[in-house]
């Protein structure tokens, strides 16, 4: 583990405790529980997140993306019976072309991920609600799918099974991102694009993989969500998920300026976040207050990344001085 990964996971201890202090019934089987699927479920596209901004890019489209996918799957099979298996075929290809648009975009006609990724969550959103004719797609009273229902929403154990895939793709995200040429390309072109270029790596297929690779957790995400609603709303489900996972990258030691971080650490900074909203709710404070929460974490992780930086930045100025003027001083 890094040393901010040892750092945030001593913070997530801390506050857990000071939790539970403060109202015990965190402690309950059914709270942490309940706490344990949340983070599995806001964790899928957190990760997912982490491997855009590791490139220097940024994906505001997630949550309308979830709502879109969400009320797909959810219409295929409700509606037209489409088996499950099929359904989810679908969505998830839909999910992969979608990053690859992305993509293509930013690396192709060069524009800016801000720009992309805010206009596809305008579309998405706009072309979910159009669909449903801003109705609700959800199953009829009555129905059931228990295989799909025990893969998605189902548990092991007591162990929610958003929770099992949380922690599959968590391993499988380590591995791509820290033991491979991938990884190691994805870091290489979000600490300096040019460079990477130089070096040989082909800097446009490594960040349309990258969205690829974000739109396709999103798209499992998605799957998930709509099985835990059992029903969406396309003008309200997925709202400001984005920020979530924008959050909890940043959380987790993601500069926003590319090149750094750790699926560790996001996988702490998921959980984090879940506490400090459980213990929103366990205190009796007016949800809407999850927001400001949110957005204070996310100004306090930045500023503390920017801060970090310049001292790290300072530290190697002042190494490299000193080691100047040792090999200037003239030899006895």
């Amino acid at each position: 583990m890094q040393k901010k990964d040892i750092g945030l996971a001593t913070l997530v201890m801390t506050v857990g405790a000071i939790v539970a202090v403060m109202n015990p019934r965190f402690l309950s089987p059914i709270n942490l529980a309940n706490t344990a699927n949340l983070i599995g479920l806001f964790g899928l596209f957190s990760i997912a997140e982490a491997f855009v901004i590791v490139t220097a890019g940024i994906e505001l489209s997630i949550g309308s993306v979830i709502a879109l996918i969400g009320v797909i799957f959810v219409d295929l099979i409700a509606s037209f019976g489409v088996p499950w298996p099929v359904a989810l075929a679908i969505v998830m290809a839909l999910s992969v072309t979608i990053g690859l648009l992305h993509g293509w975009l930013i690396t192709r006609l060069k524009l800016q991920p801000f720009v992309v990724t805010l206009c596809g969550l305008l579309i998405y959103r706009g072309i979910a609600r159009f669909y449903t004719r801003d109705g609700t797609a959800g199953f009829t009273f009555g129905s059931d799918f228990p295989m799909l229902e025990y893969l998605i929403a189902g548990r092991t154990v007591g162990v929610p099974h958003s929770v099992v895939a949380f922690l599959l793709v968590a391993v499988a995200a380590w591995f791509l991102l820290h033991r491979t040429v991938l990884g190691r390309h994805l870091f290489a072109v979000g600490k300096n694009p040019q460079a990477a270029s130089f070096s040989g790596i082909d800097t446009t297929s490594v960040i349309i993989q990258a969205y690829v690779l974000c739109a396709f957790l999103t798209g499992i995400s998605a799957v998930f969500f709509a099985m835990y609603t059992r029903s969406v709303q396309p003008s309200s489900h997925g709202n400001f998920y984005e920020l979530y996972g924008i959050a909890a990258a940043v959380l987790g030691g993601f500069s926003l300026r590319g090149g750094e971080g750790s699926i560790i650490g996001v996988v702490l900074g998921v959980i984090l976040l879940q506490v400090l909203q459980n213990l929103v709710n366990l205190l009796g404070i007016p949800s809407s207050l999850n927001f400001a929460v949110m957005g204070s974490v996310i100004l306090a992780g930045v500023i503390a990344d920017t801060q970090f930086s310049r001292y790290r930045d300072a530290r190697r100025q002042a190494i490299a001085m000193a080691a100047l003027e040792d090999t200037s001083k003239p030899q006895a």
